[in-house]
């Protein structure tokens, strides 16, 4: 009897409480919107607008609706604010740490575990420190640009030179996944490389999924590779932790030795596991964004004859300068800059990476609406990039928005802002703009399937790979 008495007690303090809960809602100025369907929210929409190529639809069609440039949802299981426009951007980049905080869906957590990308707070600013000090220019001059020349002109040798036919997509994934395993871990076994990428491809397609753990689901497939892709992450961090107490290695050969034997400015030294996070996550940031952007700039310059010039020309007067044979210089890349401009249209179009997410740290007041703490909140690129009130004629591929000033701030954002800016952002211009000066000056080429699909499965994929058809320059 007790027993049921108990029971009783606690239905009525908690129906109570859920009214408590919903009047103090509805106190509250909530911004307009749907919570779409019970448990799943509007997820499916969301998702569903990527796999269509058109992932800016999901935030267009809903600020059309409400008339607001803010809106709330249901993502991921999670009450969601989406903010629209730069001045959304703005608010979010500008308040990182103050009133939101980084937030990632439970997959992406799980999957990647504690690292830069997923951590935050003092730990966060810790560990974005640490690998701040491999990108910068020094690191670019020192390590990266040599070995990215040689790479790039390895990988279009041996998988593009005699060829009629290449598969843009898959074939660049070659080109910067071995890249990031050299740079990062000074790791040359193509063997090895290769196993890694493909538990690379399958852990990518369960990145942004529901976490349902089932065998046969993506996420089931993506946290098994994870896994294995961990196991063997370990035991190169071990071998290399051997090395360097034996002297056979040096501190500062790449990413993997200074995560080891370099404190932080407090003195502690990453662990061993975060390590082994932090390098999974650089592998996967470092590879695969510049990947989709390499692939669709040269879908780009298949179908813009003149654009293709233009960029041709600009690389062929580097290579004039210079003697044959030698290597690219940090200057060189300098003066790529219409071939830059190219990139960042590409990125406009297409971003690799359509959007993130914050948590709200406190309640917060914006647009005269009411955000709770605790909230989640999105920003999206793809969105903002597309909206004809900040881009004139916003579909036509326009290298020339970006000299001068270029765009106005917070409207074109690929690499988001604020003190979470991607960290690799100068990495990925080196990467793309290296790639394009030595493939450009040795290929035209054309689209065998001028139509492709092209779905956002989370970034921007060819549904077939975009194979092109080769062209080789006449010596």
């Amino acid at each position: 009897m007790a027993a049921v008495m108990i029971v009783v007690a606690l239905i009525i303090f908690l129906l109570f409480l859920n009214r408590v809960i919903r009047n103090t809602r509805k106190s509250e100025n909530l911004p307009p919107g749907s919570y779409g369907w019970p448990i799943l929210g509007e997820t499916g929409e969301f998702l569903r607008a990527g796999l269509d190529g058109t992932p800016e639809n999901f935030v267009k069609e809903r600020r059309d609706k409400y008339k607001s440039q803010i809106f709330k949802t249901k993502l991921m299981g999670e009450h969601m604010a989406v903010l629209y426009g730069p001045a959304g951007n703005k608010f979010l980049f500008s308040n990182e740490n103050k009133l939101v905080t980084v937030w990632w869906p439970s997959s992406v957590r799980k999957l990647l575990g504690p690292c830069i990308a997923t951590s935050a707070g003092e730990e966060g600013k810790q560990m974005r420190k640490m690998v701040t000090y491999f990108m910068s220019p020094d690191a670019f001059t020192r390590l990266y640009i040599k070995t990215m020349d040689l790479v790039s002109q390895q990988h279009i040798k041996t998988h593009w030179q005699g060829k009629e036919e290449v598969k843009v997509f898959p074939t660049i994934k070659l080109y910067t996944f071995e890249l990031a395993c050299r740079l990062f871990m000074s790791l040359e076994d193509r063997g090895q490389i290769s196993k890694l990428a493909a538990l690379f491809n399958i852990f990518l397609k369960g990145i942004i999924s529901v976490p349902v753990d089932l065998p046969g689901t993506r996420f089931y497939n993506a946290k098994k590779a994870t896994s294995t892709i961990k196991n063997q992450l370990r035991e190169i961090v071990r071998q290399r932790r051997a090395a360097l107490e034996q002297k056979l290695a040096a501190p500062c050969q790449d990413l993997l030795s200074h995560l080891l034997a370099s404190p932080d400015e407090n003195g502690k030294f990453m662990s061993e596991s975060v390590i082994i996070n932090n390098i999974l996550m650089l592998l996967f940031a470092g590879h695969d964004t510049s990947s989709v952007a390499i692939t669709m700039l040269m879908k780009n310059l298949a179908q813009l004859p003149e654009i293709y010039e233009k960029v041709l020309k600009e690389q062929n007067e580097i290579a004039s300068s210079k003697e044959p044979g030698d290597f690219l210089q940090w200057e060189d890349i300098q003066k790529m800059r219409y071939s830059w401009n190219v990139v960042s249209e590409t990125m406009r179009l297409s971003p690799p990476v359509i959007g993130a997410f914050r948590e709200a740290l406190t309640d917060i007041r914006y647009a005269d609406y009411d955000i709770p703490k605790g909230w989640k909140l999105y920003w999206s690129s793809s969105s903002t990039h597309r909206d004809p009130n900040l881009f004139e004629d916003y579909t036509k591929f326009d290298p020339t928005r970006f000299e001068g000033a270029g765009p106005a701030p917070f409207s074109c954002v690929p690499f988001g802002g604020g003190p979470r800016m991607c960290l690799g952002k100068e990495f990925a211009r080196l990467e793309i703009l290296i790639f394009l000066h030595n493939v450009v000056r040795r290929f035209r080429w054309e689209l065998v399937i001028p139509d492709e699909k092209i779905a956002y499965d989370p970034m921007p994929t060819p549904a077939q790979g975009l194979p092109v058809r080769l062209h080789s320059h006449t010596p």
